[in-house]
């Protein structure tokens, strides 16, 4: 992620994850990335692709209407 880039704050996500005793490992085998690949993207490391924060949510089951809520927190 280039400097220039804005980190976001992924503790809501995070917080909901605890709630419903859903691990990173889980949440990532179910939208189809690595362990690795969404721990980056929740470190600010890489930046989450579209059709991945659809699937989070869908898995998290809030509405593509929480996206702002959840993904775009700085």
């Amino acid at each position: 992620m280039s400097k220039s880039a804005a980190a976001y704050n992924y503790s809501k996500m995070l917080g909901i994850m605890r709630e419903k005793n859903i691990t990173q490992r889980e949440l990532a085998r179910e939208i189809g990335i690595s362990e690795v690949s969404l721990n980056k993207k929740l470190t600010n490391k890489t930046q989450f692709k579209q059709g991945e924060m659809a699937s989070i949510l869908r898995v998290l089951g809030y509405d593509v209407h929480d996206v702002a809520a959840i993904f775009f927190n700085h």
